[in-house]
């Protein structure tokens, strides 16, 4: 009987073992496929990811080329802001230059006009004189010439 009992248990202890092993291998199956199925999905989730960072990573370069070369505009263009300044302050100086010169020349002129004017005046008032003188030289020879023609006439007169 024992010996049954013996092969009873070696055989139940078989047949446990291989239960054992089958549920073992089922779940190692189970886990292997499961494994496998997150591995799978890991992998799809890491490829997404990475032409996700990808995509990213060429904004960035992108964007980064973008600011580079509005940061390149910028200076282009306080460099001409500083030019037009500088040229508009030169200009500046050159109108203000050019504005004092025109004033003194006015001055110049406004001097020289008013000293035309007094010699205008002056020229008048001799001219004026002088006109006088004239009248007054012709008034003299008339009374003159009336005085010869007189004369003649009695000379004549009497002469003749």
């Amino acid at each position: 009987m024992d010996n049954n009992r013996s092969l009873d248990l070696d055989s139940i202890i078989a047949e446990v073992k291989a239960q054992y092993e089958d549920i073992a291998n089922r779940s190692r199956a189970e886990a292997e496929a499961w494994y496998r199925g997150k591995y799978e999905e890991l992998q799809v989730t890491a490829g997404k990811h990475g032409d996700s960072l990808r995509d990213t990573k060429t904004e960035i370069s992108e964007l980064n080329r973008m600011i580079q070369r509005i940061r390149s505009e910028i200076d282009s263009v306080k460099k001409q802001c500083e030019t037009l300044q500088t040229s508009i302050a030169d200009a500046e100086q050159r109108g203000e230059v050019a504005l004092k010169d025109a004033r003194d020349k006015l001055g110049e002129l406004e001097t020289a006009l008013q000293k035309a004017k007094q010699d205008l005046a002056r020229q008048l008032r001799e001219y004026q004189e002088l006109m006088n003188v004239k009248l007054a030289l012709d008034v003299e020879i008339a009374t003159y010439r009336k005085l010869l023609e007189g004369e003649e006439c009695r000379c004549g007169a009497g002469c003749g």
